[in-house]
């Protein structure tokens, strides 16, 4: 990612975390399960604890954009346990669409090309890794 484009990516999502985490991860989910309802059988935990587990991997990666050598680890744990619960490459793909249109939808007037392109980017190569990190 270009510096640009983390800058992008952290203050969009300053604005984003003024939302409830709650009703994020309700559209987030509501989004992935009405592309691929397959995937609702992955999750086993309360919607509201799912929401507040992706604010928080979210924060955990925005926060350390500039330092993604720190993040390696993190993403290597974090591809390990999803592959567990059954989460396979071609999964990726509706992850990032669904989380590219609740960040869209929560930014409104604040969303635009530069946005969208900086998102894409950082989901890409977030995802990318954990692929690889994950076999």
């Amino acid at each position: 990612m270009t510096p640009q484009q983390i800058a992008i990516v952290k203050q969009s999502w300053q604005l984003f975390q003024g939302i409830n985490p709650v009703l994020v991860g309700d559209v987030f989910y509501s989004k992935v399960f009405l592309t691929d309802p397959s995937l609702k059988s992955m999750f086993h935990i309360p919607r509201d604890q799912q929401s507040r587990k992706i604010i928080e991997m979210l924060n955990v990666i925005v926060g350390r954009l500039d330092r993604l050598d720190e993040l390696n680890e993190d993403i290597r744990q974090m591809a390990i346990r999803h592959k567990g619960y059954g989460v396979k490459n071609e999964h990726y793909q509706t992850i990032g669409n669904a989380l590219l249109w609740t960040l869209e939808q929560g930014l409104g007037k604040d969303w635009n090309d530069s946005t969208e392109n900086a998102w894409s980017e950082c989901f890409r190569n977030i995802s990318t890794a954990m692929m690889t990190a994950s076999g």
